[in-house]
């Protein structure tokens, strides 16, 4: 193949030299190029649209065929629809019969700027036999196929790859961009932060020390619940919140003979999840020699809690029962500030002698639960009172479970919101 018959040289001397492209049927003219089988680049130089140029394609690295580069008609058409956007690019190329091949919108721009000779090389037109862009004296390239009309090959050399260089009004616009980016951050560096420290800005702030400190006492306190360090239920006693746990939580219960929940049978309730007739309770002490309650009872309760690296941690709670404020008074002057709960009856008399007699005054610094039959009638004593009903079953025992354990969700719930101080662990 010659430069006078190459499809592309022809078609870009007939764009820069303005002349008239026009279609043909066999040696007949037609009106559009769907219907021709020819396009008539110049008097005497009439090319099939479906020959193959030596624009080859984006996907293709090594060119093995006509197939791997676009046709006349693919690259006339990229240039006459140059400045449709590109939408409307790709329906007129699919209107005139190119649904498959035709030039991309982006790799468009390019092409048209070497077919108007605004640029001189573009790194995807293998040059003709014979056109070498390489100094005299470089060592002979491999060489590949060069399509045709006639599917003829001939060898060519392979361009030089040029270096890329950025536009500067496209780095201008990826400059702003980036100014107004916003960086996602995550619990850990917030944490980890990029402010100096306050007494040496010397270091940034890293709270990795605290992490360490933590992680050791974690350790430390699963290790001795494992190797039962910690008081157990069966040896706790009585006279223990005298010498240590001074911020221990405090619940109160009522001391009416009619409550549920009494002296006898609260250790059993909150601790063991069972609950047992307060008579029952009072006559099986009094079998065992227990005729009277202690006036301070610990409950101790298992507690799991997640650490900051996901693992659950068992710990065990404590917290002391009072029934009177004499009993309470021995925990000291800020013992009101422990008490986390009063278990009421519905009746008034209850709070007489406490800080607060007023009901609805006690249960805003208090958690109030009213505990009752499941089968009991609503009570309009408490209506105001800004209590919590606990319902126990009065046959059902296997139910016992689940209300422990709302209780105990209740008072966490309330306890972390307005005491967190006697949250411990």
């Amino acid at each position: 193949m010659t430069s006078s018959t190459d499809p592309l040289l022809g078609l870009r001397q007939a764009i820069r030299s303005n002349s008239s492209v026009t279609y043909a049927t066999d040696d007949s003219p037609s009106s559009s190029l769907i219907h021709a089988t020819h396009i008539v680049l110049a008097p005497g130089l009439s090319l099939p649209k479906s020959s193959p140029t030596r624009l080859r394609k984006p996907d293709i690295t090594v060119a093995s065929g006509p197939q791997d580069f676009y046709t006349l008609e693919a690259v006339y058409l990229a240039w006459l629809l140059r400045d449709a956007p590109g939408a409307e690019y790709m329906k007129q190329t699919r209107e005139n019969g190119l649904t498959v091949g035709f030039v991309s919108v982006t790799e468009r721009k390019n092409v048209v700027g070497w077919l108007e000779g605004k640029i001189s090389e573009y790194e995807r037109i293998v040059p003709l036999l014979g056109e070498s862009t390489t100094p005299p004296g470089s060592p002979p390239r491999s060489s590949i196929a060069l399509p045709s009309a006639s599917r003829s090959q001939i060898t060519f050399s392979s361009p030089t790859k040029r270096r890329y260089t950025a536009d500067t009004q496209d780095l201008e616009v990826v400059k702003k961009i980036r100014q107004n980016e916003v960086e996602l951050r995550d619990r850990n560096t917030v944490l980890r932060g990029s402010k100096p420290n306050a007494r040496n800005k010397s270091f940034l702030r890293n709270f990795s020390a605290v992490r360490v400190a933590f992680s050791d006492k974690l350790k430390k306190l699963k290790e001795a619940s494992k190797s039962g360090n910690t008081p157990s239920p069966s040896t706790a006693t009585p006279g223990e919140y005298t010498n240590a746990g001074h911020i221990d939580p405090i619940v109160i219960i009522s001391s009416s003979p009619t409550a549920l929940i009494t002296m006898h049978n609260v250790k059993k309730f909150l601790q063991e999840s069972t609950f047992e007739v307060p008579q029952e309770a009072k006559a099986r002490a009094a079998v065992e020699g227990n005729t009277r309650p202690e006036d301070v009872i610990p409950i101790y309760r298992k507690r799991v809690t997640i650490d900051s690296s996901g693992k659950e941690i068992e710990t065990q709670a404590r917290y002391f029962v009072v029934d009177n404020v004499e009993a309470l008074a021995k925990f000291g002057a800020d013992a009101w500030d422990r008490v986390v709960c009063v278990m009421t009856t519905g009746q008034a008399w209850q709070f007489k002698p406490y800080k607060w007699n007023e009901p609805t005054q006690l249960f805003h610094h208090v958690k109030g639960i009213y505990v009752s039959w499941s089968n009991d009638p609503p009570n309009p004593k408490i209506k105001d009172w800004n209590v919590t009903e606990l319902k126990i079953d009065p046959h059902r025992r296997h139910v016992d479970k689940s209300v422990v354990a709302h209780f105990w969700k209740i008072l966490d719930t309330w306890i972390i919101a307005n005491k967190p101080w006697l949250m411990k662990g």
